[in-house]
């Protein structure tokens, strides 16, 4: 066979031979003079197409619970006596992929609760004051959340 796909008519069953791996079935479908818009490519009310990164507002309160739960994830990583809270988050978008991903540019600052301190919310911990005990990184974090499975899942973090 030349490589051509052969069959009956538009939209039966075609074949093509690939390079040694013989015939291999490849889907093609006619839709004759029906226009019918490919899902994927609509322009849905809110903006948001499936798989396609949205930017999203650096204020919006699910944002920012992304971004703590980077910090909490770089704080379960850290062998640093302080723990760290997100000071500032520069740039964020969100993605639907069976739930959702939210990619953040951000900076986590240290502050001034020790992790050896029983401390229920990095809330109530102050960003250090003392000159030389400062610290700020800045990090890209993936945060996967599946609110139907009370999931999250910090899958990319990043700091320099």
């Amino acid at each position: 066979m030349d490589g051509q796909a052969r069959g009956k008519g538009a939209g039966g069953p075609h074949w093509e031979e690939h390079r040694g791996r013989g015939m291999t079935p490849t889907a093609m479908f006619s839709s004759g003079s029906i226009s019918r818009p490919d899902f994927c490519s609509q322009i849905l009310d809110s903006g948001v197409r499936p798989g396609c990164p949205k930017t999203i507002e650096t204020n919006d309160p699910d944002v920012l619970r992304a971004a703590r739960h980077s910090a909490e994830s770089f704080n379960n990583c850290s062998n640093d006596a302080f723990l760290f809270k997100e000071s500032h988050v520069s740039k964020a978008l969100v993605q639907i992929v069976k739930g959702l991903k939210f990619m953040l540019d951000m900076d986590i600052s240290r502050t001034t609760c020790k992790k050896l301190g029983h401390h229920t919310s990095l809330d109530n911990c102050s960003f250090q004051t003392n000159h030389s005990l400062q610290w700020t990184f800045s990090c890209y974090s993936e945060v996967w959340v599946v609110p139907w499975l009370q999931s999250v899942e910090v899958s990319v973090l990043r700091c320099h």
